[in-house]
């Protein structure tokens, strides 16, 4: 089971997964996903992981495995709304782990935020064992799930692997959305539109391909792996950088106009994958330069 699937990381994951042959069920309620990121081979349920109807698909289905992408991923929208926040990440979550015991699922694949969890660090790049003290409520959610999944693990034996992703872009992210510089870059040059920095330019994120990060999902399904695990590229690279290389692969020749920084974002950040490589057999395979490139050509062909 995926949730979130028909959503930019949960469609891609679900693809992978059909590609290794196993048997898929994706649940999404459609409010930031898409009914043309649904791979037919998957068999789809319009559900909110918030609602106790979600308890039917695990009765039915009886998956051996779940993959929760499902989330409130804006930044912005959990400082001005926390409660929603909190109700869809925290609550939701809850939810889905409760029915994971009682339908008897072996394992739950958890898409946290390396990007969010660990607020500034004094020392890049980070590692699991960085304090977490995020700087949004995004983050605060993101990791109070964690601390449910060990809590199961160790009262119940559900196995678990968090993965806290760095940014992630690719094929299919929303560029009209508040999330996703690279898309939301690429869509405004592509309609010869000046893009927004916020701020100056320098801050610095770690960026990761999607398809990268769907294989490390299916890394993280063999029994017995359980824990947390960076999954990022350990680069920086600053909003002025993502820039240049999005226009300069769309043809773009305008600058940037700047905007103050948004409550809650961090200043920098990039992620130390070295326990993913070493347990989970992890490591990106995709270069910034080479997946923006394919990624606008995605949106091109679309433009």
């Amino acid at each position: 089971m995926v949730t979130g699937g028909a959503g930019f990381i949960g469609s891609h994951i679900v693809d992978a997964l059909l590609n290794e042959k196993h048997d898929v069920v994706i649940v999404d309620n459609l409010s930031t996903g898409s009914r043309k990121n649904i791979n037919p081979g998957a068999r789809f349920y319009e559900v909110n992981i918030c609602s106790s109807d979600i308890s039917h698909v695990f009765e039915s289905e009886r998956p051996q495995i779940v993959c929760h992408q499902a989330a409130q991923t804006v930044i912005s929208r959990s400082v001005a709304d926390p409660l929603f926040d909190a109700n869809v990440n925290i609550l939701g979550s809850v939810n889905l782990i409760s029915n994971c015991l009682r339908y008897g699922v072996k394992k739950l694949i958890y898409a946290s935020s390396g990007g969010a969890v660990y607020g500034e660090p004094e020392h890049l790049p980070a590692t699991e064992q960085y304090p977490v003290n995020p700087l949004s409520q995004y983050g605060a959610s993101k990791h109070t799930v964690e601390h449910y999944l060990h809590l199961y693990w160790l009262q119940h034996g559900l196995e678990y692997v968090s993965l806290r992703y760095s940014n992630i872009y690719g094929p299919r992210q929303n560029p009209s959305g508040e999330a996703g510089v690279i898309a939301i870059f690429a869509g405004q040059m592509l309609r010869s539109e000046q893009p927004t920095i916020f701020g100056k330019g320098d801050k610095t994120r770690d960026y990761t391909y999607v398809a990268d990060i769907a294989r490390a999902n299916l890394l993280a399904m063999p029994a017995g792996k359980t824990g947390i695990y960076n999954i990022g590229t350990g680069v920086e690279t600053s909003d002025r950088q993502i820039f240049d290389i999005v226009a300069q692969n769309v043809g773009y020749k305008g600058e940037p106009k700047h905007s103050p920084v948004r409550k809650g974002e961090i200043y920098r950040i990039c992620l130390d994958s070295s326990k993913a490589k070493a347990e989970l057999g992890w490591e990106p395979l995709t270069s910034v330069k080479n997946g923006i490139a394919q990624t606008v050509g995605f949106f091109k062909g679309n433009h």
